[in-house]
């Protein structure tokens, strides 16, 4: 399917999701949206797809929201259309998601990038949540990303001030899992995906809603989920192969089943 916003990519079994409005910085339209989480739904449905990769490109993540589409909309506008509602199929992406983040990931990009499972940052990458000098706050998570994932006070500062922080203090602060040279960013993240691939599936998913259960669950919750996932994952016959490959000292090969 060709889309007007973003590129779509496989190399090998990543996909790789580029957002393609170079001349408005990425700006996050309800049409790019749209987009995206039907790129998404279809690489999800995809067997032969195990990890994505999402990047705004070399040059810039996505510098926020339409601000020119939003700016006279009234709050009745707003709740109608749901404009950050409809991230929700990023959060539903059952497969890791890699974000590869060069330059600017401001507002809205910046809570995109938060949405995914591993971000690498280029050395170029600014992250923060500007929109307090636009007379708002954010809609898609900065309020609630940011302090499960650097703790309440870099949260306060990065939402009240709203000025970005570069790569490095996103990668001491835990933000981010990689810093390298921009122009390497999005290799390393496929690299990177392409390896999360290699896992089993469905151990994969299951993980993935462990971990982000561990932040919306009391822990006693969170460790009866995870104990249930664990003994339905010796249900599965790639429980089996990988056991089997481990004692036989050879590499598993899993199918998803």
């Amino acid at each position: 399917m060709e889309y007007e916003h973003i590129l779509v990519e496989r190399d090998g079994p990543v996909g790789v999701i580029t957002l393609n409005r170079p001349r408005v910085l990425n700006a996050l339209s309800p049409e790019l949206i749209a987009e995206l989480g039907h790129a998404l739904d279809r690489l999800d449905a995809d067997p032969g797809v195990g990890a994505a990769v999402l990047t705004g490109g070399e040059k810039v993540f996505a510098a926020g929201a339409d601000i020119a589409d939003m700016a006279e909309r009234t709050a009745v506008d707003q709740l109608l259309r749901d404009q950050t509602g409809r991230w929700q199929a990023v959060t539903a992406f059952t497969k890791p998601l890699v974000a590869a983040v060069n330059g600017y990931a401001l507002g809205g990009g910046c809570e995109l990038a938060l949405m995914c499972d591993l971000i690498v940052a280029g050395d170029t990458a600014r992250f923060g949540q500007p929109e307090i000098n636009l007379g708002i706050i954010p809609g898609a998570g900065g309020t609630q990303r940011w302090p499960r994932t650097v703790g309440k006070y870099v949260a306060m500062e990065i939402n009240l001030l709203g000025q970005p922080i570069d790569a490095r203090r996103a990668y001491r602060l835990g933000l981010v899992n990689r810093v390298v040279p921009a122009e390497v960013t999005v290799a390393v993240a496929v690299d990177l995906a392409r390896q999360l691939a290699a896992r089993a599936p469905l151990a994969l998913r299951l993980a993935k809603e462990a971990v982000n259960r561990a932040l919306e669950t009391p822990l006693s919750e969170g460790l009866a989920a995870e104990r249930k996932s664990f003994y339905f994952l010796f249900a599965t016959e790639d429980q089996k192969e990988g056991m089997r490959a481990f004692l036989e000292k050879r590499r598993p090969e899993f199918k998803g089943r």
